[in-house]
């Protein structure tokens, strides 16, 4: 019988073929840990008595939770991280380098590589065909050490998606339906593979946020086949040498099946307080908003900021609106600079900060009052996920984020352009 895509990667790296539902020892390609949990994994690697990694060149560090530190605790633990990575020589990414996962899709992850990290959203390089996870810090810390790790081949979710997407619905459209017709744990442990002609158009902007936020519904990776539009984006960071094309077999087993129409699709919202609460944008009532955050992990690439900017171009965002924007990484920022980007929001009154994850997990910026409303272009909307347990989260696309921050109430990105 023919593989998954899950099943193909993972059995690259095993001694033995990887079959869904059996566990395995597995070689990693790359470890990462970031300043929320970094100190966690040194003390797990000083517990074990390792005082090496297995691979230098393969280990990472990101300074991005919170940047800049706004506490001295932050500050100590970030000190740490960079002691710790200079003495093993280890690759560091200080304060505005970006988050970890953009940073990891622009300078490490490649088609076939598995990779292990300490955050959940790690899931996101599987758009680049990736085996990338999230584990706690301890099987991280061995990962590190030994540059193995084990792992239960995951059974498969095929999503194939035809049609053709609407104006104004995007990628975050998609993947927000797809969580609320699973549900929050619909695919708990799961690989999620992206495909169908609606995916073979996306660039990888778009497939980075299908990838990113399967593990709202619960997945273990969420992956998409290397095609040329990889190989393209992996030319433009000079790293073209690292494409391989992998595709599943014809005949792999999937679990399940979804057949999804995008043509059918509209601008969706994630209401409080899960992200599974969704609704199309054409069912939402007056919903009041008092902060809009462009941001995270998901959805804060430069392309994410232009389709802000076209939206804001030459209007000014409601006066009982903030807007905060927080570019994924440097290089995004710096890009956004030159293109005009970010003084097109700053025109329109936005308040653009330092690249890393910011609002996103409410421990710097941005944070909302007691009884406010935020709308996020970010992946989570438990009670208190943006730092403020009276406040509510709502999530949606970066272009219905303009749209809300134009209007002060959630609007439809279609209305506005």
């Amino acid at each position: 019988m023919g593989k998954t895509l899950a099943e193909k990667i993972v059995s690259t790296h095993t001694e033995t073929p990887a079959i869904a539902g059996e566990s395995v020892i597995t070689k990693v390609d790359y470890v990462f840990t970031h300043d929320a949990s970094g100190p966690l994994v040194v003390n797990q690697l000083k517990e074990l008595g390792s005082d090496k990694v297995f691979d230098p060149k393969r280990v990472i560090v990101f300074i991005d939770h919170a940047v800049p530190s706004p506490r001295r605790e932050n500050s100590n633990d970030q000190k740490l991280l960079k002691i710790w990575a200079d003495s093993l020589g280890i690759n560091f990414h200080g304060p505005g380098t970006g988050i970890c996962h953009q940073v990891l899709v622009e300078r490490y992850a490649s088609p076939n590589t598995l990779i292990v990290g300490t955050d959940s959203h790690s899931v996101m390089a599987g758009a680049l065909a990736s085996f990338a996870t999230g584990m706690g810090a301890t099987d991280v810390a061995v990962s590190m050490s030994l540059g193995k790790t084990w792992i239960r081949v995951p059974e498969t979710l095929r999503f194939v998606l035809n049609g053709t997407l609407p104006s104004g619905v995007y990628a975050k459209d998609v993947i927000l339906y797809i969580i609320g017709l699973l549900g929050g744990d619909g695919a708990t442990y799961k690989a999620m593979e992206f495909s169908g002609s609606v995916v073979d158009k996306m660039e990888m902007h778009e497939r980075l946020t299908l990838s990113n936020m399967v593990v709202e519904a619960g997945a273990k990776v969420g992956l998409i086949a290397s095609d040329s539009n990889t190989r393209r984006y992996l030319e433009t960071r000079g790293r073209e040498e690292s494409f391989l094309e992998i595709q599943p077999d014809s005949d792999a087993h999937y679990e399940n099946t979804f057949e999804i129409t995008a043509t059918d699709l509209s601008p969706m919202v994630s209401f409080p307080h899960s992200v599974d609460n969704v609704r199309r944008i054409e069912e939402i009532g007056e919903v009041t908003i008092n902060e809009v955050f462009v941001g995270s992990c998901t959805n804060a690439r430069l392309e994410d900021l232009q389709i802000v900017a076209s939206i804001l171009n030459g209007r000014q965002i409601d006066s009982n609106v903030r807007l905060i924007v927080t570019p994924a990484s440097g290089e995004t920022y710096a890009t956004a600079v030159k293109d005009g980007t970010i003084s097109t929001l700053l025109d329109a009154g936005a308040v653009v900060t330092p690249s890393g994850c910011g609002a996103c997990f409410g421990a710097l910026g941005g944070i909302p009052a007691d009884n406010e409303a935020i709308f996020t272009t970010t992946n989570r909307n438990f009670v208190g996920r943006t730092g403020n347990p009276s406040a509510s989260t709502y999530l949606g696309s970066p272009a219905t984020a303009a749209a809300t921050a134009l209007r002060g109430m959630i609007s439809d990105p279609r209305e506005v352009v």
